[in-house]
């Protein structure tokens, strides 16, 4: 009996892993430290997806990225900029769900979740990378579109590791992160 279960759920939902997105884009970072100033700016990534299944699928891919930052402090009416870039290789996780079309259609439309974990390469040349967590744990929701060979994805990230690994002078906090990327699927 199980296998004639698992049979249908298989022939439904999976299929073998194949090269899904290649792409590129933008990210915004909103920073929750303790400076008393500190914004996120633009940054940018670049990287694919493998993909297992068709309306329900699971995809994990690897993105190389840059964050960038700006923290400002007073001390004894001085105040101090210190510009923070980031940079690493962000592995997702993700669970999906084709809730218009499927992996094999011209036109859909997807939501997805899952984890993600950014690990570390370089930082700007102001700061010292063994200060600061790698990797730096997120979970993240968005939606995406697909239209014959190109997609376009949202995804909103909440991170749940401190940036520092201790907070003795500018506290960055955790970021919340946005990533907006398009590319071409296969």
């Amino acid at each position: 009996m199980q296998l004639s279960f698992y049979w249908p759920v298989q022939k439904a939902y999976l299929h073998k892993a194949r090269l899904n997105h290649v792409g590129a884009g933008v990210n915004f970072t909103n920073i929750s430290g303790t400076a008393d100033n500190v914004s996120g700016n633009i940054g940018r990534q670049i990287g694919a997806s493998i993909e297992f299944g068709k309306k329900l699928y699971f995809e994990s891919g690897l993105f190389y990225l840059t964050e960038n930052a700006e923290a400002s402090t007073i001390d004894n009416g001085v105040t101090t900029f210190t510009d923070a870039k980031f940079s690493g290789l962000r592995v997702p996780l993700t669970v999906g769900l084709n809730v218009l079309g499927n992996t094999e259609s011209t036109f859909g439309l997807r939501v997805f979740g899952g984890s993600s974990a950014l690990l570390l390469t370089g930082v700007s040349d102001s700061l010292n990378k063994d200060d600061f967590n790698s990797p730096k744990w997120g979970v993240f929701a968005g939606a995406g579109i697909d239209l014959a060979l190109f997609y376009l994805d949202w995804s909103y990230q909440w991170r749940v590791t401190n940036i520092q690994k201790s907070i003795d002078d500018i506290d960055f906090g955790k970021t919340n992160d946005i990533f907006l990327t398009a590319g071409l699927r296969f």
